[in-house]
């Protein structure tokens, strides 16, 4: 099939053996890419029994067929591994520039198995695959070990490589993706799986390319979509993904104080404008992608000069901003290049960081436990100083580094009240109370509290997609078609991820569900249609959903933590409402055909083609 080389490179680092597996063309149309083909490499190789920091995980990364295309916003590709974190499905989307310069290299996708003695890295290039010393660059930082790792393979290579966190073995650890600029695989702790493996980097570049059915008619589209991309999602360009700060906090979107806030003033002195109005030195950008939303800023003055790198985004401020009530700029961007440099999920660690302030204003944890520090809401240096202890596991860091609600756990009196997670993961920057969608999306999102599992709140807000069937935005607070509302939502960002394409192309219909079949079609030379492409996506969501049923995931974890479901935002501007889960999982699970316990029917399972998967 056009679109794919047909390869996936299977690495046992127990045996130091690679070898070449082929992708059958049944296969790709099942599953398309990405994100599909990591759960169904991941459902096939991993038992029950499988240890998450066991070197029978298997670390499984996938490109699509919309990488190393003309498409916008598609250098992308997917990670997937049993998470260390919550211990079920773990998976993460990065963009960046690696999935290019490893799917130019010859193969589609990757998976590791095993442990190596001693701290190896791949090389992979158009001349094959090596597994060469790390033991020189173990303990080294992100950015430190990718000059090192070019240096000697090719200056023009990408590196996903682990920094001091993953090696810890810190449950959140990310993988940084550095070419000339940084994208991190945040969620669910992958950057750990790579340490237990003993893998500090897999750096990729090549020069091949893969073939397309109709390249010069995909080309020629494209080309006219371009300036309507750029078009609508200018205000990303100019303020990034903070720039909706200001907003969000205004509606009861935004994350204060652990959950437990209802209106912050600091918002608008760490939002997207602020940035931009104070230390925002440029923008940078994805590999071929015309929005541009990263940030480059520079601190030249004050307790963290010189800074001069990527900023941090939504999400980011969000957690440590929002969640910690921290109003220093600055000190965010601090703590946001701390994580890319020592590899740490910003979203995992600021929301463990506002938990143990909570705890610590309630005397479950005191300074002797902090060595010192005063682990009080708003305290910047307190911040940056956790992030530190945390990627080193070091004092009260080494029980921070488990996330929140194993440290809740750890702590024991009444902190598992205070711990925000789904399922063991730290939700994104918005908040269920106030869009009903995205309440329902975090309780039944297979890794967890995750806003793009179906980026409900984009289209509860904003946005519409008529050829899916939601030719409006969804009101908040209406149960009436929410379960199918989020279903479908779920199915298109699955198919999405299998392609794989930013969801910042979904603004303003910048990138329409039409233009994505055709794309895929002129990509590959198939003749799918818009049910066949939602069909897909509902494959994978189902797929992965019973990857976690076999780990024992059912009804009684597709809940809520307490702050959501007891405790609602008071202000007269705000419209939040408590979210009733109980009747939602009913009409969700009805309108998938699941069980009442949240386990697929064999009916479902026989319309999409799983049953004897």
């Amino acid at each position: 099939m056009f679109g794919y080389h047909g390869k996936l490179l299977w690495v046992n680092l127990n045996e130091r053996k690679i070898e070449v597996r082929g992708l059958d063309d049944a296969v790709l149309e099942k599953y398309v890419g990405a994100a599909g083909l990591c759960a169904r490499t991941l459902y096939d190789e991993t038992t029950a029994d499988t240890d998450p920091l066991g070197p029978e995980n298997v670390l499984v990364a996938f490109t699509g067929p919309f990488t190393d295309t003309r498409v916008p916003s598609s250098s992308r590709h997917h990670v997937m591994a049993r998470s260390p974190l919550t211990g079920i499905l773990g998976e993460s989307d990065v963009g960046g520039s690696w999935g290019v310069h490893f799917k130019r290299t010859g193969y589609d996708g990757i998976a590791v198995i095993g442990r190596a003695d001693s701290p190896v890295y791949l090389w992979i290039h158009d001349n094959g695959v090596e597994i060469r010393d790390a033991r020189s660059i173990w303990g080294q930082d992100t950015y430190a070990s990718a000059k090192w790792l070019k240096s000697e393979t090719n200056e023009k290579a990408s590196a996903a490589v682990i920094g001091p966190a993953g090696e810890q073995l810190v449950k959140f650890a990310s993988i940084s993706h550095i070419g000339t600029i940084v994208r991190s695989a945040g969620r669910t702790g992958m950057g750990a799986v790579m340490g237990s493996k003993n893998l500090k980097a897999m750096v990729a570049h090549g020069t091949q390319p893969t073939p397309l059915a109709r390249g010069e008619e995909l080309e020629t589209d494209v080309k006219g979509v371009i300036p309507h991309v750029k078009k609508v999602t200018e205000a990303f360009g100019q303020f990034g993904t903070a720039g909706g700060v200001d907003n969000y906090e205004k509606l009861g979107n935004f994350p204060i104080q652990n959950w437990r806030g209802s209106r912050w003033p600091g918002a608008g002195k760490i939002s997207g404008a602020a940035m931009h109005d104070t230390i925002l030195a440029g923008r940078t950008a994805c590999l071929k992608c015309p929005i541009a939303c990263g940030r480059h800023i520079k601190i030249t003055e004050g307790p963290y000069a010189p800074l001069d790198c990527e900023g941090p985004e939504y999400e980011t401020v969000g957690t440590m901003g929002g969640e910690c009530l921290v109003e220093d700029l600055e000190a965010i961007c601090m703590a946001n290049d701390l994580c890319n440099r020592y590899g740490l999920d910003t979203m995992s660690t600021g929301s463990t960081i506002a938990f143990a302030m909570e705890a610590y204003e309630n005397g479950i944890i005191s300074k002797k436990d902090t060595d010192g520090i005063e682990l009080t809401w708003g305290n910047a240096e307190a911040l940056v100083e956790m992030v530190h202890k945390i990627a080193k596991r070091e004092g009260i860091g080494e029980l921070m580094g488990e996330g929140s609600r194993k440290m809740a756990e750890g702590l024991g009196q009444n902190a598992i009240e205070l711990a925000v997670t789904v399922k063991g993961l730290e939700p994104s920057a918005h908040d269920p109370r106030r869009f009903w969608g995205q309440a329902l999306s975090y309780a039944t999102a297979a890794r967890g509290a995750c806003h793009n599992a179906s980026w409900a709140h984009a289209y509860e807000l904003a946005l519409s997609m008529e050829e899916i069937g939601i030719p409006e935005p969804f009101p908040s607070y209406q149960m009436e078609g929410l379960a199918e509302f989020v279903a479908k939502m779920q199915n298109y960002q699955c198919a999405n991820d299998a392609l794989v394409i930013c969801r910042f192309t979904q603004v303003g219909k910048a990138v329409t569900a039409t233009n994505l079949v055709e794309w895929l079609n002129m990509i590959t030379g198939r003749d799918i249609d818009m049910e066949t492409f939602m069909t897909t996506g509902d494959r994978i969501f189902n797929l992965k959903r019973l990857y976690n049923t076999r780990l024992g995931i059912s009804r009684k974890d597709d809940f809520l933590p307490p702050r959501f479901m007891t405790l609602n935002r008071q202000d007269p501007e705000l419209t939040n409402q408590l979210p009733p889960i109980g009747q939602m999982l009913a009409d969700y699970y009805a309108y998938r055909q699941w069980s009442e316990s949240g386990i697929p029917s064999p009916e479902t399972l026989s319309r999409l083609g799983l049953e004897t998967d």
